[in-house]
This record gives C-alpha cells, structure tokens and sequence, in this order.
C-alpha cells in the first residue's frame, strides 16, 4: 500500500535524507579512519547487515566473492533492504548506501566489527568504493542500483525477482585503501567463532593463483 514519506519511523536510517553528500564526502576525506582495516573492513561491513537479516529471520548464509577484477560481492539470503512505494507509487529504498546509519554513524562504541574497529554502516562502503552495485530481492519486487563513491548514478531499475529474497552487494574499491583482501585473512575474519550468531559465511576466491 502506498503512503507519504512523512509516515515512515526512522529506524536504521533517516527515509527522508536521500543522498547526503555531506556524510559521503566526509568518509571519503578519511579513508584511514572509516576503513582502517582497508578491503577488509569493508567486506565486514557488509556482512554485518547480512548478520543482521540472519539474526532477524532466526538464521541465514552469506557468500562473500573475490573477483578477478579487484571486486567483491556479498549476497545473502535475507528478507532484502527494506524498500516502500510512496503515495504516487514510486519505489523508495531505504538509503542504507548514500547516508549515515543512525545506530553506529556517531556512535562507534557501540559495536565492533570481527576486525576490532568501529561497525559505522553501509555507507562507508558506498563512499569507498569506486561503483558499488545494490540488488535487492523483496516479497514486493526486485530492483538494482549502481553508485560511484556512495552517490546513485541510477534510479531503481526494476528486475526479475526469481522466487527469492535476499540482496547482493557489489563493490570495487577506492584503489586508496589498503588491498587487495588476502582470501585466508578475510576467512579468519568471516569465520571467527560466534561473530555472526546464526548467520554462516562462505567465502569464494574466484582470483588468479
């Protein structure tokens, strides 16, 4: 059912943000402080919120995909991002990319990541990346959205669905940070006992010998 905006409650992030050029801007000033783990850190960014849709469903699995290209890819398996129609009906993601999540953004204390740094959100590694493409598999529909440094250089562009819900976060880093992932680091880190609760990661090296 399609409602206004103003309705939304604000939980993760702020629905009425949008892009907030200002938050991805400042990210981008400090590499070494928002990802200082470099690749890595970013990787684990992101299954963080794969954890989270695990943890929410009672349980679930992430695959984490070095590509030859320098890329990475983490899909799950979760309910996908939560994405609403507006009252002319128009498809609106949640901007978990393009502005600051309002659990961790201002308050890294509160949780850390498998790597011992700060949890600040998605939208650090939107901002550090050079494109990041979000495909997102809802109940409701399915879309893709490409990004280049945390801004939306698509609308959604709706796609086949597949019987399935769950997203895939694709992502090149800024060649500024640290890299590329070493794949034996990055699974001591996926693979720490008791990080992720019920969700199981499997990581998948798909990069020259």
């Amino acid at each position: 059912m399609s409602q206004s905006r103003n309705s939304w409650r604000n939980t993760t992030h702020d629905w009425a943000s949008g892009v907030d050029v200002e938050h991805l801007a400042r990210i981008r000033a400090d590499p070494a402080v928002f990802a200082p783990d470099g690749l890595r850190h970013l990787i684990l960014e992101v299954v963080a919120y794969a954890a989270d849709e695990a943890e929410s469903n009672g349980g679930g699995r992430c695959t984490i995909t070095l590509h030859p290209d320098g890329s990475v890819s983490v899909a799950d398996d979760g309910r996908g991002t939560d994405t609403r129609f507006d009252d002319q009906g128009r498809a609106v993601k949640k901007p978990v990319m393009a502005s600051k999540d309002l659990r961790f953004f201002d308050h890294p204390e509160r949780q850390s990541l498998p790597d011992g740094h700060p949890r600040r959100g998605m939208s650090v590694v939107a901002a550090l990346s050079e494109w990041l493409v979000h495909t997102n598999r809802r109940r409701e529909g399915a879309w893709t959205q490409r990004y280049e440094h945390g801004v939306p250089v698509t609308g959604l562009v709706p796609i086949a669905d597949g019987g399935v819900t769950g997203t895939v976060v694709h992502f090149r880093p800024d060649g500024r940070l640290p890299g590329p992932a070493q794949a034996e680091l990055v699974g001591e880190l996926v693979r720490c006992p008791g990080a992720w609760g019920v969700l199981s990661v499997d990581l998948d090296d798909l990069r020259a010998p």
